[in-house]
């Protein structure tokens, strides 16, 4: 049986929460490797609308073991408000498991994450002032707190005092705010301790373990290719590797064992925050994209920046990646132009490239060419079969799909679980 990770195609927000939650009732642990609750996951289910931030999009299935993996950063405060705001709805989230390696973020990275960001003006990165950036950066100094350091209290005083040691410098000397109190800090940790000790495991072993006895193992990616720190168009990006690769160090489960990647591209782009995008429309075409797609932010309730698909960047994820399969999400918000431009090149300092350029200050610089494709007027949120697509709309499917280098074998005509379209099976 397969071990199957879903990656955002584009700049996030393509929908991945939808087209893991197809999979849901078919999925035996759905595990989050990256990130941190600076992502947002929005299903459709019944007509109830469930916006996740920490928990895998599987929790929504009472049959599907919901994992978070080491690889992800995690405020308690938030992940304990997820699962007590889903018990109220009806959904039981307590076998949620959690990798020991987990790291946490606290109060202490949030103020950083705002007053850096602040400090940094029009230079700004864009983030979400959760605290995700600098829980990392902590991480990879080697002074950050995992969920482990939570049962030695001894242990996560040190740890917490010498973290803020150099902070507290910082927010005084430079940033001119109070010093935080380790004290306060530490205690705040230690309160999550009894509730989370139940739902802690080796995730690495759970995992191989499932996959030795045929179990199906979906991992999500949060965010998307493009806003991976290392393939993304950095310095814009986010600061884990959402890209396939990451499933593999963010849960301890080995690359071989991997069996499909699944792309998920939305059938135009978007992108919250800052940083070059060719496609990007800000003209009555990207008011009504927004308006039509409710593009705004799960998380941060940000405008999403609209514009056309942009195959390059597709293809550039598809190749990183090595997509099996793209799930296209989203395709019922074209409904209505006359012409659906998609970019199928760029021209930089008067030269044509035909795939994204080598320097982030060219991409910057980046005009898109356009291929124009006829658009369609007849409503496909009822479609539930590729031949019920009107003409245009399959030969819109095929051409990016000859475009992007992948085949698609999903499309999203609807925000409801039902309202998709099953070409090919992905299990």
């Amino acid at each position: 049986m397969p071990a199957i990770v879903v990656v955002g195609a584009q700049w996030g927000d393509e929908g991945k929460g939808k087209a893991t939650d197809q999979l849901g009732d078919r999925v035996d642990y759905c595990v989050r490797y990256s990130g941190g609750n600076n992502a947002g996951h929005t299903v459709v289910v019944d007509g109830e609308r469930y916006a996740l931030h920490l928990l895998p999009s599987g929790i929504l299935n009472p049959d599907c073991v919901p994992v978070i993996g080491n690889g992800v950063v995690v405020d308690l405060d938030v992940l304990l408000s997820e699962i007590e705001g889903l018990a109220v709805r009806g959904v039981d989230a307590s076998h949620m498991l959690i990798s020991a390696n987990s790291h946490i973020i606290t109060t202490y990275h949030q103020v950083i994450d705002k007053v850096t960001e602040r400090f940094l003006g029009k230079a700004r990165i864009g983030t979400t002032g959760r605290g995700v950036g600098p829980a990392y950066s902590d991480k990879v100094n080697r002074i950050g707190l995992r969920i482990q350091d939570l049962f030695d209290a001894s242990i996560l005083r040190q740890k917490v005092e010498a973290a803020l040691e150099q902070k507290n410098h910082l927010l005084v000397k430079v940033y001119n705010r109070r010093e935080i109190d380790p004290a306060e800090v530490t205690e705040h940790l230690l309160s999550h301790a009894e509730w989370i000790r139940p739902h802690v495991v080796d995730v690495s072993a759970l995992l191989n373990e499932a996959l030795d006895a045929g179990k199906v193992v979906l991992f999500e990616g949060a965010q998307a290719h493009h806003l991976d720190v290392d393939h993304g168009t950095y310095p814009y990006v986010t600061s884990s590797n959402p890209v396939a690769g990451g499933a593999c160090v963010g849960t301890g489960v080995g690359p071989t064992r991997i069996d499909r990647v699944v792309g998920i591209a939305k059938a135009y782009t978007t992108r919250v925050g800052e940083g070059p995008m060719p496609t990007e429309l800000l003209d009555s075409n990207g008011d009504k994209l927004r308006e039509a797609g409710i593009e705004f932010g799960t998380t941060t309730g940000r405008k999403r920046r609209c514009g056309w698909f942009d195959a390059l960047v597709v293809q550039a994820a598809a190749r990183a990646n090595a997509f099996t399969d793209i799930f296209l999400t989203k395709l019922d918000v074209l409904t209505g132009w006359e012409k659906i431009p998609v970019c199928v090149g760029y021209q930089v300092n008067g030269i044509r490239q035909d795939s994204m350029p080598l320097t982030q200050s060219e991409f910057h610089h980046a005009v898109p060419i356009y291929e124009e494709l006829d658009g369609w007027t007849e409503d496909i949120s009822s479609c539930r079969e590729f031949d019920e697509l009107p003409k245009n709309t399959q030969v819109y499917v095929s051409r990016l799909e000859e475009l992007c280098g992948a085949r698609i074998s999903g499309i999203g005509v609807g925000p409801s679980r039902e309202q998709s379209i099953v070409v090919n099976d992905l299990l």
